[in-house]
């Protein structure tokens, strides 16, 4: 088996984006990839697509290995990509151990929080399985999946404090479609990924309601101005450009499309949902509402107002009515 060993955790339609680009990706090069259920594995050795997402993509199963068993796959791979909702990560990783995770690069295509730990992926990575945050490269947008499974040109951010990591990952990834960008930028890009589904359901709210372009163009103004204060507080770092691919152009993408399952969750309950109903409705995870109480308790620790997602969280968590929560919003913008 020759060239770099690449592991697929996750079977949804974001990591079979991913197996897409690295298929179609000329460099030598294996790949492990984590099916979660038996008969999807099955299913993909026979048929070589996943019949549940993103079925027209077809997988080269002359370099890609199949597997039910997590541990496997990452113990067989130089660079293990994470490509599951954030809320299931844990439970996918139940019988990993801190060394299998040694000395890999780890990928984090998760763009959300571990509910019940309160951690973004790189945290998560390094208090439970001590992975140094020098080993996790983190991906950023704008990227559907949708879009990677019809050919339209893309692009993605990798960001890793070690750029040639960053460099190598993007590598495997790229094609004529794909286009990279690097960044050093790990934590601005995982927290900015986090905060634009909240926001995309901010969009979808306002747009279940009623409201229109015009609104929503204020909105996203407002929101990637809360984004720039958020991580500025994280951090320390105020100058960041948030007018960027992976901050701006992800924000921008996820509050507008019509593939942005946030923006789609959000306009059912802007028109009168209840969250298990629109969660029912979908059968896809939308990152934003768990996203949505995991990023008050960081509002809380950094003290910094973030009137946007405060807003998103009372509608979801303190079912207060989204007409005069967004009614108040609306007060509050400039």
């Amino acid at each position: 088996m020759q060239g770099k060993k690449i592991g697929i955790i996750g079977s949804g339609s974001w990591a079979t984006a991913m197996i897409k680009m690295l298929c179609e990706n000329d460099q030598d090069k294996h790949i492990f990839w984590w099916v979660r259920k038996e008969e999807d594995a099955e299913y993909i050795q026979k048929f070589k697509h996943n019949p549940t997402y993103l079925s027209s993509v077809s997988v080269d199963l002359s370099i890609t290995t199949i597997d039910t068993d997590a541990k496997n796959v990452i113990v067989n791979s130089d660079i293990v990509i994470l490509n599951t909702p954030a809320a299931y990560l844990k439970a996918a990783l139940v019988n990993v151990t801190k060394d299998d995770l040694k000395d890999k690069i780890v990928v984090s295509a998760i763009k959300g929080i571990i509910p019940e730990d309160n951690l973004i992926i790189g945290e998560f990575l390094e208090q439970h399985y001590d992975v140094n945050i020098e080993q996790v490269c983190v991906v950023g947008g704008p990227c559907h999946a949708e879009e990677v499974a019809l050919g339209k040109l893309s692009y993605l951010t990798f960001g890793c404090k070690k750029l040639e990591s960053a460099a190598l990952v993007a590598s495997l990834l790229s094609s004529r479609v794909i286009k990279t960008i690097l960044s050093d930028d790990v934590l601005g890009i995982e927290f900015g990924a986090v905060l634009k589904n909240i926001y995309a359901l901010a969009g979808g709210i306002c747009h279940g309601l009623g409201y229109g372009d015009n609104f929503q163009a204020v909105l996203v103004s407002n929101a990637i101005r809360e984004m720039r204060r958020f991580v500025g507080k994280v951090d320390g770092d105020t100058s960041r450009d948030v007018n960027t691919s992976a901050y701006l152009g992800d924000l921008l993408v996820t509050a507008y499309s019509q593939f942005s399952r946030n923006r789609t969750f959000g306009n059912m309950i802007g028109k009168g949902y209840g969250v298990q109903s629109a969660q029912l409705e979908m059968n896809m995870v939308a990152e934003g509402y768990y996203a949505s109480a995991c990023i008050q308790e960081y509002a809380k620790k950094y003290d910094v107002q973030l009137p946007i997602c405060d807003a998103v969280y009372q509608i979801l968590y303190q079912h207060l009515p989204a007409s005069k929560i967004i009614q108040a919003l609306s007060e509050k913008l400039t």
